[in-house]
């Protein structure tokens, strides 16, 4: 366990935080500051230094405790990766925009940090802002092709869960046998090879994760390169290329096994560690800037913060041991100016807040520099307006055979406070299929192209193909080319069909070694904060959660910084069974001696 965690209790850190009144009725009304938080807030100016997840989530922790918060974005729009977006052209009748997207946003039932601002943010109606706006899946689909049979997984929580304690080895290898035998064509040896290697992941201990199994790829982990074609589909790619966009072959064991493994499928669909009763997979209500983040800048603006956009940051200068000012411009670098504040949190993805690092900053803190080690990839979104209601699943689908690593999920299903076709568009869609593409390296299907080969219409192309090839094969009729009214895909990505395509929001991934380079969100510069899903916290993924967990962070080392009275951000980590600790105390030991875990057998 590394020293910024190991003073860290099991379920939270820091004091507990008062809930504050935000009016009847979930309006927007007054708020009760944190003790103190007037007197040691008072003249102090914070800029934070981008208005996604992270760069919101700072704001709102940091207003909330008096000081004065300005933001600073590159867009003309906040919420990141997150938001939605108007699709330009497409609005008649009165009805909004069609709605577009980055890629579909899901809330698995193990955040616990973000869902805790969500319930912050007032919503006319909801009792509990906007988290009310959530909606649970009900269930997955492995779609599969070439005749094989389709995987229903049904996500609900075990109907008799073992009381605590009552977890034991054997119970979870039983219970990843039975999954693994709900349709799937694995080899029964391998699939008692694959629970085994659960388990020993499950009874590792935290030196053994963060030095063995960080090293160590998935794909190694699992011996997928000696398993059937199936295996490595069902328990490599699709376990890591289609979920978070990382290959199976250079992922961090201690990443997937930890997060993807433990905490989404093992502990959710138990019920331990999640958000209250939370689904295991939950997505909003309708458009996320509509549900979320429109609300969400309301608020903070009630608060007093101020939103200063269209802001590229150029340069976070340093002199005299602490940041002086911050260098920004017009996206077009027109408008150059020099931005000063007390303290300042940059709140930007790595692959952009690394660039505005000068060789000042960086010989002050050297975690800085590291971060020029992280990798990001693509994960691009498209959304397919369709004439006919086509939710497929109550849930998320995975193509698992699709070479592009093609993940969606039917949208109108779950906005159940909107009627599309009347609320969007000409009133002729009916229906938003979102999917993502994920793997931008293999040939596809239609052109024998990788999807950085092909120009845009191409790759909309190739993903309606892989889709139909999932959903309708074995004779089933799912996707039908006529009902394809339009399609619009993520804005970020361009020069698509030239020699170099850009996309100027990848993803960060998490390939062997990644942890080492992930910076704290305490500098070394005393009125300098990170914020952002590249920071080093308990859920080590590229996730809203992170970024939420990741500010939260940066807000109490500024707290600390400026010797607050308020109280600190509360911070859950990820669920730690009991039972497992005895085992992990054991494999501690043998961890010292360089002895394998006890059930590691080869």
């Amino acid at each position: 366990m590394t020293t910024e965690h190991s003073e860290q209790s099991q379920e939270h850190i820091g004091h507990s935080r008062r809930r504050f009144l935000a009016g009847a009725g979930g309006a927007l009304g007054a708020v009760a500051l944190w003790p103190g938080s007037a007197s040691a807030a008072s003249g102090k100016r914070i800029a934070v230094l981008g208005g996604g997840v992270s760069g919101l989530s700072a704001a709102h922790e940091l207003a909330e405790r008096g000081y004065a918060v300005t933001v600073y974005e590159y867009y003309d729009v906040l919420g990141g990766k997150a938001r939605s977006m108007d699709v330009p052209g497409t609005a008649g009748g009165g009805r909004k925009p069609l709605p577009g997207e980055h890629g579909f946003r899901f809330f698995p039932g193990f955040y616990r940090n973000l869902p805790d601002v969500m319930r912050r943010i007032p919503f006319p109606g909801n009792a509990n802002g906007v988290h009310d706006n959530l909606r649970g899946g009900t269930e997955a689909l492995f779609a599969r092709t070439g005749g094989r049979p389709d995987l229903h997984f049904p996500l609900r929580r075990v109907t008799t869960p073992p009381a605590p304690g009552d977890i034991t080895p054997s119970w979870i290898r039983d219970q990843l046998l039975s999954v693994l035998d709900l349709g799937t064509r694995l080899p029964a040896h391998e699939a008692a090879y694959f629970a085994d290697r659960l388990l020993v992941h499950l009874t590792s201990c935290d030196a053994r994760r963060e030095d063995q199994w960080e090293k160590t790829s998935w794909w190694n982990f699992i011996r997928a390169e000696e398993m059937s074609t199936e295996y490595q589909t069902l328990l490599g790619i699709g376990q890591t290329r289609n979920l978070v966009a990382t290959r199976a072959e250079v992922a961090s064991t201690r990443t997937v096994g930890r997060v993807i493994i433990e905490a989404l499928l093992l502990w959710g669909l138990l019920g331990r560690g999640m958000d209250g009763e939370a689904a295991v997979d939950r997505v909003l209500n309708a458009p996320t800037s509509e549900a979320w983040i429109a609300p969400w800048e309301a608020y903070l603006r009630s608060l007093g913060v101020e939103f200063v956009m269209r802001t590229q940051v150029r340069e976070v200068l340093y002199a005299g041991g602490r940041v002086a000012g911050v260098r920004v411009s017009a996206p077009d670098g027109s408008q150059e100016r020099t931005i000063t504040a007390d303290h300042y949190v940059s709140a930007m993805p790595v692959e952009h807040a690394r660039g505005t690092w000068g060789p000042a900053l960086r010989a002050a803190d050297p975690q800085l520099a590291k971060c020029d080690a992280l990798k990001t990839d693509w994960m691009v979104g498209i959304q397919f307006y369709l004439r006919t209601p086509t939710p497929v699943v109550h849930g998320h689908i995975n193509c698992l055979d699709s070479p592009w690593s093609v993940t969606g999920i039917g949208q109108a299903q779950f906005w159940d406070v909107r009627d599309f076709s009347a609320d969007y568009g000409d009133g002729s869609a009916h229906d938003c299929l979102s999917a993502i593409v994920s793997e931008w390296d293999k040939p596809g299907i239609l052109y024998g192209k990788t999807a950085r080969e092909c120009t845009k219409e191409e790759i909309v192309a190739e993903t309606w193909a892989q889709l139909k090839d999932g959903l309708n094969d074995s004779g089933k009729t799912t996707l039908m080319d006529a009902d394809r009214l339009g399609w619009f895909m993520d804005p970020a990505v361009t020069g698509l069909g030239g020699p170099d395509p850009q996309n100027r929001e990848p993803l960060l991934i998490h390939p062997t070694g990644t942890l080492y380079n992930r910076p704290s969100a305490r500098t070394a510069v005393p009125n300098f904060f990170l914020a952002g899903d590249y920071i080093r916290t308990d859920v080590d993924l590229a996730t809203m959660e992170g970024a939420n967990e990741s500010a939260r962070r940066a807000v109490n080392a500024l707290l600390d910084a400026d010797n607050s009275g308020a109280e600190r951000c509360e911070i859950w980590e990820l669920y730690r069974p009991p039972e497992m600790e005895p085992l992990k105390r054991v494999d501690e030991l043998r961890y010292k001696l360089g002895l394998p875990n006890t059930f590691d057998l080869g």
